[in-house]
């Protein structure tokens, strides 16, 4: 009974591993891609600035049957879009932040469970390896190898 409870826990341990890695990296990607919208628009508008406001701008809008389609719009519209585009980036960031920060409190907390987990029953260590194929664990990700060392007392 107390094996099948181990093993329970352990795999609800992993199960919340494998889905908050998934949100962080998630979060992760989001960011990039925020971070390069900011920097297009703040470039974008750094370009805009140059130009004289008497100049006529195009903006794309899309492609129609494998053709790029522009729009002429003014300077200002078009600096207030980009102006626009890098406050919601910025914003976004910042909500963004604090997901991951929350996401990798999230990790450090499950993994010290997992820890927890494999201090009181230091052959789950061991059996967890021989299952690694099985269960398709990564040994590098979750620090298994280091856990196992500090439990066999070779530290």
């Amino acid at each position: 009974m107390a094996d099948e409870s181990i093993r329970t826990a352990f795999l609800e341990i992993q199960g919340r591993m494998i889905e908050t890695t998934g949100k962080l990296k998630q979060v992760q990607n989001q960011m990039r891609s925020k971070e390069a919208e900011k920097k297009r628009a703040f470039l974008t508008m750094e370009e805009l600035k140059q130009v004289p406001d008497d100049t006529k701008v195009y903006k794309s809008i899309g492609k129609e049957n494998h053709v790029l389609v522009f729009v002429l719009e003014t300077k200002a519209t078009l600096m207030n879009e980009q102006e626009n585009k890098f406050k919601d980036g910025e914003a976004s960031s910042t909500a963004l932040q604090s997901s991951k920060e929350y996401l990798e409190k999230q990790m450090a907390e499950v993994e010290n469970n997992l820890r927890e987990l494999l201090q009181q029953e230091p052959g789950l260590a061991r059996q967890i390896m021989s299952m690694n194929a099985l269960l398709q664990w990564d040994v590098a990700v979750w620090g298994i190898e280091d856990i196992m060392t500090k439990l066999n007392g070779n530290v």
